[in-house]
């Protein structure tokens, strides 16, 4: 069988196939110059509110700016404390400290990768504001766990969901179980903006007021400006990009889980292991992640079969050189470090023929 080169993501795929259609609502947001923020926003944002079962989302520019708005209408400043997994992408971090605030990190579980509840209780202080829970990889985390945990001290539950987009935990959509949803529409990820966008999903009417001023300059009324703010608002060619997309975003999962079935189910091979998948959750694979003893020497074979994995990601946040001020060290999470030193992202996404998921299939077994 003859296989052309196999990437870990190839986006130019999905957008051949609705070129057509997104081009013809580029057309119409040029013609009425609707270029920042405006109705075509406006209608992605009651799209995906609907979507994820939120009352309210709000479009911004890109998903770290979700993260950030986030934590500063909960009101998170100097002195506060975050509790955040250690491996995440650092965009998690980064809201925090863009606040002022002080990441505290804890580790993730050693099979499903997400954070683990029973770490976080002995991180709180009289400091901690919230937790940061993150759908890592697509997959939700134990919400129930962390959201009990969050109230019996009294604290703000925040989802990073940048990963996430129409997964759900217990048959609900995610983005609604905490105080706000935080979301990317990063290009490569399942619903990606033709460009940077993000988003944040909450059912506090309050929230998304502050939420509306807070990306706009801090402005509820044109020119009078309450308080400092941002210019993080979604362009209109964002928004309606991906109010095309959205409609094909739940096929598109669907097929990412069939390939991610046959990745669990036929991949045979002992030194390969994957995320475990608890029943309650039910991904949609952003990333189909694997760790193996040797993770260089695997992408060295399979680079020779012309696939090409991916690393997400080969550093934790506690260990990279911007948080070297907090004093953490190599073994403080060794699941985390343990993770990032032998993850490997297979290939995925919706376009993916059945002979390249074969391929690739038997490629691994025969490692």
């Amino acid at each position: 069988m003859y296989i052309n080169k196999i990437p870990c993501l190839d986006l130019q795929k999905q957008h051949q196939q609705i070129k057509r259609e997104v081009f013809e609502a580029f057309e119409k947001v040029y013609d009425q110059t609707a270029f920042s923020g405006g109705s075509f926003a406006e209608v992605f944002e009651t799209q995906f509110a609907v979507f994820c079962g939120t009352k309210y989302a709000v479009a911004v520019n890109n998903g770290t700016s979700a993260l950030h708005l986030a934590m500063l209408t909960l009101g998170i400043g100097p002195g506060d404390e975050v509790i955040i997994p250690a491996n995440t992408f650092i965009a998690t971090a980064w809201a925090v400290s863009y606040c002022g605030a002080t990441p505290v990190f804890v580790d993730c579980t050693s099979n499903t990768w997400e954070i683990d509840s029973t770490k976080i209780e002995e991180k709180i202080t009289a400091k901690t504001k919230a937790v940061i829970g993150v759908h890592l990889y697509g997959q939700p985390f134990d919400i129930d766990a962390v959201k009990q945990l969050c109230d019996k001290h009294k604290l703000f539950l925040l989802e990073d969901a940048a990963q996430a987009q129409g997964a759900t935990y217990k048959g609900i959509p995610v983005g609604g179980f905490g105080e706000l949803g935080c979301f990317s529409f990063y290009p490569g990820k399942n619903l990606g903006a033709c460009g940077e966008a993000g988003g944040i999903t909450t059912n506090n009417e309050d929230y998304f007021k502050h939420l509306q001023s807070l990306r706009n300059h801090g402005m509820t009324v044109r020119y009078y400006h309450d308080e400092i703010g941002f210019n993080m608002r979604m362009g209109g060619l964002e928004s309606a990009s991906l109010a095309v997309k959205l409609k094909y975003l739940t096929g598109w999962n669907d097929r990412r889980r069939a390939i991610a079935k046959r990745y669990q189910q036929e991949v045979t091979n002992s030194k390969i292991v994957m995320q475990l998948q608890p029943e309650w959750a039910n991904s949609i694979y952003h990333l189909f992640v694997v760790t193996v003893a040797d993770r260089d020497d695997l992408v060295t074979y399979l680079n020779k079969k012309n696939i090409f994995p991916a690393l997400h990601y080969p550093v934790p946040c506690h260990l990279q050189k911007a948080y070297a001020n907090l004093g953490y060290k190599q073994g403080d999470f060794p699941n985390s470090e343990y993770l990032a030193a032998h993850c490997v992202s297979l290939p995925m996404y919706a376009e993916l023929t059945d002979d390249e998921v074969s391929f690739v299939i038997d490629s691994l077994n025969k490692y």
